[in-house]
């Protein structure tokens, strides 16, 4: 993303503009690549304040923060947007999926037909109680269809690139959307992440 600042009676040095990029890179994760982002810093007394502004093809998203360190404020800021990228991706998401619910109508359609050739059949068979039964051969199919392979996709996005904390994994994680992030502690012991159906993340420590 292209990265715009504006500084109103602050100087905007390279340890702001780094914790931008940062901040800009996680989002960019989220949202993708296309778009930009426009950071005005300003002083107002003995308030520090960061608004943060990321405009993508499909949202804009605004964050404001105060304090007393303008680093915290631009952080604080890029937090926000960081959960306002979740969310909106959260929402995308869960719509993109309703279409599915008419599998069921579709399944239903399908076996309507089949109900009404074993009707037919049933129907046939009363006709012709009278007549002597002739031998049938029966062909057999199995009731369920083989399960095609499983389609394996290679993702770096789940794994840690750095040793981390379990709270900076767990805040990794919710920012990236995850169900599975791998890491390692400080101490190089690998560590993995799961989120649970109920929401809860559970921690499993690989020997």
């Amino acid at each position: 993303m292209d990265v715009e600042y504006t500084g109103r009676q602050t100087t905007i040095t390279k340890k702001l503009k780094s914790q931008t990029e940062e901040g800009v890179e996680a989002i960019a994760k989220i949202v993708g690549n296309a778009g930009s982002v426009h950071v005005i810093l300003s002083t107002d007394k003995y308030r520090q304040i960061a608004e943060v502004t990321v405009q993508t093809r499909h949202q804009k998203m605004v964050a404001r923060c105060e304090a007393t360190d303008m680093i915290v404020a631009l952080h604080d800021a890029l937090a926000k947007i960081e959960q306002q990228a979740i969310r909106h991706k959260k929402r995308y998401g869960t719509i993109k999926r309703h279409p599915k619910s008419g599998l069921k109508g579709a399944a239903a359609e399908v076996a309507a037909p089949a109900a009404r050739k074993t009707a037919a059949v049933k129907v046939a068979a009363k006709s012709s109680a009278g007549r002597k039964a002739v031998p049938m051969l029966v062909h057999s199919f199995p009731s369920h269809s083989p399960l095609a392979e499983p389609h394996v996709v290679r993702s770096n996005d789940s794994v840690a690139l750095r040793p981390m904390s379990i709270e900076e994994a767990v805040k990794e994680a919710a920012f990236r959307d995850r169900e599975v992030f791998v890491f390692r502690d400080h101490g190089g012991q690998a560590m993995v992440l799961y989120r649970k159906r109920d929401g809860k993340m559970e921690l499993i420590e690989v020997p």
